[in-house]
Parts: structure tokens; C-alpha cells; sequence
């Protein structure tokens, strides 16, 4: 009988291109209805994923991706994200993020006639995009 598996492969892909195809150690989650963590040898599960930061680790180094909405399925050995959004931290526009927040703020503050939710999601997910953008600041 052979033993668990050490390593993960991780593929992230987006609605437009594929971001990460990589032998990983540990990958976390941002589910629909929270966080999970994936090592090796996890259950098989299929996930919906939520809006939020994604990281993977690689040794001691650990990367960071915003996402949002998709699907997440979890095997022993692999681990595969299909989102309708993702992005790198060090690709993201925090200038182009900070004006999108602003934006949704001014837009629930003023909430006639519009569509609030949307407004509530476009605010998630500019401010995942700065915290996701922050990590790669320290990192640098």
C-alpha cells in the first residue's frame, strides 16, 4: 500500500488564463462559507469558493492570490481552482483597487435606486484585492 502523498500539485485558473500550475505544501482556501486548509492526502471535495485571499506555501515561502467566486475541487494530490476572478498580489493595481473601493463606498452610501448588493460585492472584493496587494509590499 503506498503512502499518503507529500506534495500538491495546485492549478488556479480564471475566466481568462491559467495563474499558478505548481507543486505546492499546503494551500489555503477561501470557501463560500469559509476558510479551509489543504495538505496532502486531504478527502477528495468539491468546494464553492467564496470571495477572498487564496495562499499557497512552497517550503517557508508563501504566495498570495485574490479570488472570487468559481469552484475549488480538492484531491489527494491535487488541488484545482476554477475562479471567475483571480489575481497575483504583485499584479494587482492598488491604484485601480483604492478607486473601485472608493467608488463602492460613495455608491452604498447614497443606496437609491441601485443595486446594493452589487455595490456590497464590488466594495469585497477591491478591498481583498488591497490586502492581497499588501502582502506582496512586505515581501518586497
Amino acid at each position: 500500500m503506498a503512502g499518503l502523498p507529500t506534495k500538491l500539485q495546485l492549478q488556479v485558473v480564471s475566466a481568462d488564463r491559467s495563474l499558478v500550475n505548481e507543486t505546492v505544501d499546503e494551500v489555503e482556501i477561501p470557501a463560500a462559507d469559509g476558510y479551509f486548509g489543504v495538505l496532502p492526502g486531504h478527502t477528495p471535495l468539491l468546494a464553492v469558493l467564496g470571495a477572498g485571499e487564496l495562499w499557497y506555501r512552497q517550503g517557508q515561502e508563501k504566495h498570495y492570490l485574490a479570488i472570487a467566486f468559481g469552484f475549488a475541487e480538492v484531491q489527494s494530490e491535487r488541488v484545482t481552482i476554477l475562479a471567475q476572478i483571480a489575481e497575483k498580489a504583485e499584479e494587482i493595481d492598488v491604484t485601480r483597487a483604492e478607486a473601485a473601493k472608493k467608488r463602492a463606498e460613495e455608491r452604498l452610501a447614497r443606496a437609491i435606486d441601485m443595486d446594493v448588493e452589487r455595490a456590497r460585492i464590488s466594495l469585497m472584493k477591491s478591498l481583498i484585492r488591497l490586502q492581497v496587494a499588501s502582502r506582496a509590499r512586505i515581501r518586497s
